[in-house]
C-alpha cells in the first residue's frame, strides 16, 4: 500500500497532539493503520461459490460429460479468484457491516497495545483512521465516557471519515485531535490526573 503519511505531515500531527495534552491531564494516541483486515477470505469464498454451483447449471442445461463438466468448475474458480483478488474488487466485495466491525475490532485492539487503559483517571482517548477502508473510530476510557455523550465523538468520526474520503488525511486527523483535546481539556484540566506518559506522536502501521 506504500507509506501512507510524509513524514514532515507525521511532525504536524504530533505537534498538534503535543499542543493539545499541554491544556488537559487525558492521553490522546493517534494510530492510521493500512487497513483492518486483508480480507483474502472474500475472494475464495465467491470463487468457491460459483464454481460449486456452475456444475448443476451445466448438468441441467448441457450434456458435457463430467470431464468437462469438472474442467469448467476448476476454470470457472480460477478465473473467479483471479478477477477478484486484486485489492479494489477484494474490498468491494466485503459488505460495509462487516469492514466496520473489523476497523471497529482493530481499534480496540490499539487502544490496549498502545496501554491507553492503563491511564490514571482512566482518561485515554484512541483516534483510529484504517485508511483502506475509509473508516474511523474514537474509543474513550471509562473516565472519559461517564462525561462525555457518546454522540460527541461520533460527530468527530463522521467528519474524519469525510475527510479521508476526500483525501484530506492529515487535515482531518488534525481536526479530530482538536475536538478531541478540547473535550478532554474541558473536563480534564491539566494536573487533575498524572503526567503525560504516552506517545505525542502519530502510529503508522504500515504492515499491509
Amino acid at each position: 500500500m506504500g507509506h501512507l503519511i510524509s513524514e514532515t505531515d507525521e511532525h504536524r500531527v504530533a505537534e498538534v497532539i503535543a499542543e493539545a495534552e499541554r491544556k488537559t491531564s487525558g492521553e490522546i494516541v493517534a494510530v492510521l493503520a493500512a487497513e483492518s483486515s486483508t480480507y483474502l477470505y472474500a475472494p475464495f469464498l465467491w470463487a468457491s461459490m460459483i464454481a460449486l454451483t456452475l456444475p448443476l447449471i451445466l448438468i441441467l442445461g448441457t450434456w458435457w460429460p463430467t470431464s468437462w463438466i469438472y474442467l469448467a468448475q476448476l476454470g470457472a474458480f480460477a478465473a473467479v479468484l483471479t478477477i477478484t483478488l486484486p485489492r479494489p474488487v477484494r474490498y468491494a466485495l466485503v459488505p460495509q457491516s462487516v469492514k466496520r466491525a473489523r476497523v471497529r475490532r482493530r481499534a480496540l485492539e490499539q487502544f490496549l497495545v498502545q496501554n491507553l487503559h492503563t491511564t490514571e483517571g482512566r482518561t485515554g482517548v484512541l483516534i483510529f483512521v484504517s485508511a483502506a477502508e475509509r473508516r474511523a473510530e474514537i474509543v474513550a476510557d471509562a473516565g472519559i465516557e461517564e462525561r462525555v455523550p457518546k454522540d460527541t465523538w461520533q460527530g468527530i468520526v463522521d467528519r474524519l471519515t469525510a475527510a479521508f474520503a476526500e483525501d484530506r488525511h492529515v487535515d482531518g486527523f488534525i481536526a479530530a485531535i482538536e475536538e478531541v483535546g478540547a473535550h478532554l481539556a474541558k473536563h480534564f484540566p491539566p494536573g487533575s490526573c498524572d503526567a503525560n506518559r504516552l506517545p505525542d506522536h502519530l502510529i503508522v502501521l504500515n504492515e499491509s
